[in-house]
């Protein structure tokens, strides 16, 4: 299955706690809410808008400090941008949605669903985990605070292609360049906001063994941020559904048309 890149709906805004919150919608249908992660924006998504819109309601949301919506404060937590997201879903007058979450956006995905449990119709981690940070993970969030402050520029280039596989960063030079140009748009106070938020944020692997909703784990095999066979415990003793694919931490760029058919199942299923 080839799928066919387009632009997503210009995007709509919405006035949440004072902080201005950007989100596109699309089609009809079942709603499916789609979730970046961090330093990317909902643009990540387009190459999948024009085959998910035929049969679904797509709602596309720039997290806060992210694209085009503003920051809140100097942390923001994963129930914050949870919060924001509902806020959407109020507006939009959207009572149960999918939701699909790349790496943070899986974190929010996650404090959506322990906050709003009545909203979730099935969920999606893609590249992510239920899992709290470790504590040298915390240890590597203060890390990448001072390195942004220091050298914004250098800090975005080097985490971007740090999070695809090694055989892929010379494969995938224009993708790479193209994800990095979108992650510049970040304002530093999002990237170290949500790197607080990240770090804080609470474990909810219990959400894997009791959700009474449909959930689906993808991780890449050879993830340079999560450990995959760390990760691969979290739904051990879980109905959970497992894909894994043979590359990195991003699977809607590395294994593009796979990923596509792999959602497209799911959302039918549920």
């Amino acid at each position: 299955m080839t799928l066919k890149t387009v632009t997503a709906t210009v995007s709509k805004f919405i006035l949440h706690k004072n902080t201005k919150i950007a989100y596109s919608e699309t089609g009809k249908g079942t709603a499916l809410v789609l979730l970046h992660g961090f330093l990317e924006n909902a643009t990540m998504w387009d190459f999948y808008l024009d085959s998910f819109s035929k049969k679904y309601r797509i709602i596309t949301i720039d997290l806060l400090g992210h694209g085009k919506t503003e920051c809140m404060g100097y942390i923001h937590t994963m129930e914050d941008m949870a919060d924001a997201v509902h806020a959407v879903l109020h507006e939009l007058r959207i009572r149960k949605a999918i939701f699909v979450g790349h790496s943070m956006g899986g974190y929010v995905a996650l404090a959506f669903a322990e906050m709003y449990p009545d909203n979730v119709k099935g969920l999606v981690l893609l590249n992510s985990t239920s899992r709290a940070d470790s504590d040298e993970r915390k240890l590597n969030r203060d890390r990448a605070i001072i390195c942004v402050k220091k050298d914004y520029s250098a800090f975005i280039r080097m985490s971007i292609a740090n999070l695809f596989s090694e055989d892929n960063r010379e494969k995938l030079t224009e993708e790479i360049e193209s994800v990095k140009l979108e992650a510049l748009k970040t304002p530093l106070q999002g990237i170290v906001a949500a790197l607080e938020g990240m770090k804080t944020r609470n474990d909810r692997e219990v959400l894997l063994h009791f959700a009474p909703y449909p959930i689906m784990l993808i991780l890449g095999q050879k993830d340079p941020v999560l450990n995959y066979d760390e990760s691969k415990e979290q739904i051990v003793g879980t109905e959970v559904r497992f894909v894994s694919f043979p590359d990195g931490h991003m699977s809607h760029i590395e294994n593009k048309d796979k990923l596509g058919k792999v959602l497209l199942d799911f959302f039918k299923s549920v």
